[in-house]
Formats: C-alpha cells, structure tokens, sequence
C-alpha cells in the first residue's frame, strides 16, 4: 500500500487501525466517565437546591454577619 510515496506493508496498516481504534476507545471511555461524575454532581447539587440546604445555609450565614 503507497501512502505519501511510501510503501507500507499491510500488516502495519491493520495494526495503525488497530491501535487507533484501541487509543479512540480509551478516550470515548475517559470521557463517559467524566461525564457520568458530572451528572452526579450536578444531579447531587440540584438535590440539595431543591430541598432547600442552600437557602438555610445562605440564612445561617445572614444571621452571623
């Protein structure tokens, strides 16, 4: 196979593929997990909006200062 005027044996080409595809994999992983944490997260925090920890903690302070 000529690439760029290079000859490349096909067995290098199969394993470019095979490497690429691995390294894509691990990086379509690496990102679901962050996304997953981040859904957590904000899940977590929309949680305590909702049951109103902020406001007590927003008046809490309101009353030191």
């Amino acid at each position: 196979m000529d690439v760029f005027g290079f000859t490349l044996p096909l067995w290098a080409v199969f394993l470019g593929g095979i490497i690429i595809v691995v390294v894509a994999w691990k990086l379509v992983k690496f990102a679901l997990k962050v996304l997953l944490v981040l859904v957590v997260f904000f899940g977590i925090l929309i949680g305590l909006d909702v049951l109103g920890v902020f406001n007590f903690i927003q008046g809490l302070l309101s009353n030191i200062a």
